[in-house]
């Protein structure tokens, strides 16, 4: 038998697979990283990929736009990279008051001065203006059309800006593929509209056809959001991109910076360098930790390690997913989907009529649920998840008693302790 702990909430819990059942522990690989945070920053920053350094691409009477994450993902430690960020810029002889950040909000809620304070940091806060993207009232300016038929609207305070540059991280996204890059203009500062135009690219075209399975995390040959976006930001033509790909501490590690598409794709490497990880076969049971807290804080964040076990398991058969969810969905129409309506055809349709990301995800998770032996170890109300398909246990001994007891105990397992961030490749 081999012991092996995974995270749940702000504790660990411990499991024993018998050695001749367990197909092996996916976890992130050890690849060396920086010395310290800012040391990433700044060798990207000397050091940028297909295009000048910053400081020589910008000149004294231009204005910039810093096109920054929300609060949502302040894990990109903003506070670090940005300071290191404006001096480059400054190097080129822009002066302060012509140097502007701007919030790339996508459709979340507009901040506080203390969020503000939080995202900029100490050095910066006070010193430069800070705008928040605001997607349903914003002024925009129209950029036309993608082949997709997608409208292109964007905050017209960036599209004025003599130089717009992109900030952010990179991480895997389960429809877009990754993080980072072109997202920080869609859904960063497009409208509303725009949005939602691009996200229902997710959907196969005919009805019925439910989920287009190539707009998935990890993966960007032709992945519809993933092309759509870049070609919507190529309109607005960004001039630079600073991306950071956070270690496995939960810090800066490594970023690119340089050619707003080339150094994204060389992030992207990195990424896939850490933690995409090649298996050999599909699994009979896929238990994944979704990382504990913060990342199980609720059931929406949870999906993250759901999508990623997906791909390690047989159709059919068993998920243990371990998510504390003390917040519990965490998404009012995530739940909605999930408890008015009954099956993916049902979900189905109420997508197509007015289409969220918040609602794509409930959708997915009961898609889960009839494709897989779902189980959630979680601490979420039993009550909130009757009816979805998704069998819910206090503890992961209640649950492998459930599979043990659904499928056998010789299953084929592979472990996750990383769930939300590991992703399985099935080698071809």
């Amino acid at each position: 038998m081999s012991l092996h702990s995974l995270k749940f909430g702000r504790e660990k819990v411990e499991i024993d697979i018998p050695d001749e059942n367990l197909l092996g522990v996916l976890r992130s690989r050890e690849v060396p990283c920086a010395a310290t945070e800012e040391d990433a920053v700044l060798k990207a920053l000397a050091n940028p990929v297909g295009s000048p350094r910053l400081s020589e691409k910008v000149k004294p009477g231009e204005t910039v736009c810093v096109v920054t994450c929300d609060l949502t993902r302040s894990w990109q430690h903003p506070a670090v990279y940005l300071p290191l960020l404006v001096e480059e810029i400054k190097k080129g002889g822009v002066k302060d008051e012509d140097i502007f950040f701007l919030v790339a909000t996508g459709t979340h809620r507009s901040h506080t001065p203390e969020e503000h304070k939080l995202l900029l940091g100490e050095k910066l806060y006070g010193r430069y203006r800070v705008i928040d993207h605001e997607s349903a009232t914003a002024e925009m300016k129209d950029f036309g059309k993608t082949r997709f038929g997608t409208p292109v609207r964007l905050n017209k305070i960036a599209a004025d800006a003599d130089h717009v540059v992109l900030t952010g991280g990179i991480v895997y996204h389960f429809m877009s593929g990754w993080g980072g890059g072109r997202k920080s203009v869609l859904p960063g500062i497009a409208s509303y509209e725009t949005v939602m135009a691009n996200h229902a690219l997710a959907l196969n075209p005919p009805p019925g056809k439910g989920r287009n399975r190539v707009c998935r995390g990890g993966n960007a040959e032709g992945n519809l959001i993933h092309l759509d976006m870049t070609e919507a930001a190529a309109k607005l033509a960004p001039s630079f991109l600073l991306n950071v790909i956070m270690s496995g501490e939960g810090k800066i590690g490594w970023a690119v910076a340089g050619d707003w598409q080339e150094a994204h794709e060389a992030g992207r490497n990195i990424v896939d360098g850490v933690d995409k990880i090649p298996i050999p076969e599909l699994a009979d049971l896929v238990i994944a930790s979704a990382c504990g807290y913060p990342k199980d804080i609720n059931f929406y964040q949870s999906t993250k390690a759901l999508f990623n076990a997906q791909d390690a398991a047989l159709p059919g058969r068993a998920i243990v997913i371990l998510a504390s969810c003390t917040e519990g969905y965490g998404s009012e129409e995530m739940q909605m989907m999930l408890q008015k309506y009954k099956n993916s055809d049902e979900r189905e349709v109420e997508l197509r009529h007015a289409f969220t990301i918040s609602k794509y995800v409930g959708y997915c998770a009961g898609q889960a649920a009839e494709q897989f032996d779902f189980h959630l170890v979680t601490d979420i109300d039993p009550k909130l998840l009757e009816g979805t398909g998704i069998k819910i246990s206090r503890t992961l001994d209640e649950a492998m008693k459930k599979v043990y007891s659904a499928h056998g105990t010789a299953l084929k397992t592979w472990l996750m302790p990383q769930g939300a961030n590991t992703l399985p490749k099935l080698s071809s």
